[in-house]
């Protein structure tokens, strides 16, 4: 592990020691406690996208997640292929950043420097699990 002191830490496994970095300025733009809740899918497996859909990944929609009403289940449905799942609650809740890069232009034109802040853009405290095998929608019909 990392070993910290005021202004260098010390590496057991590499025997080196290392600057720390400087701070990072993270902010909350929502307010206490008016963050949008986000969750998390968790998957058993591997998603594979067709190759044709390779360049368009960000806004890929690769499914679709109902909840019926009365129900604590959860039904994620990827094409021919449906997952019940439930929700689990995280043992520590994670937040969603967004990095922001501000540049400060000093007195001489040729250097700028920049500084880093994480804008929180949400918290998540809940995950949906879904750790069954997907059942088919459709199924061969055999002729006798």
């Amino acid at each position: 592990g990392w070993r910290s002191t005021n202004w260098r830490c010390y590496s057991r496994e590499k025997k080196q020691w290392k600057r720390k970095m400087p701070p990072i300025q993270v902010k909350c733009s929502c307010g206490e406690g008016n963050c949008p809740e986000w969750a998390v899918i968790e998957l058993q497996g591997v998603i594979e996208p067709r190759p044709e859909f390779e360049n368009f990944l960000p806004n890929l929609e690769i499914g679709q997640l109902c909840r019926p009403s009365s129900q604590e289940t959860y039904t994620f449905t990827i094409g021919y292929h449906e997952l019940t799942g439930s929700r689990v609650a995280l043992k520590k809740p994670l937040l969603v950043l967004k990095k922001v890069k501000h540049s400060d232009a000093d007195s001489s034109a040729d250097s700028k420097s920049s500084t880093v802040e994480l804008d929180v853009v949400g918290i998540i405290r809940q995950k949906i699990l879904f750790k069954t095998r997907p059942k088919a929608l459709i199924t061969s019909s055999k002729k006798v």
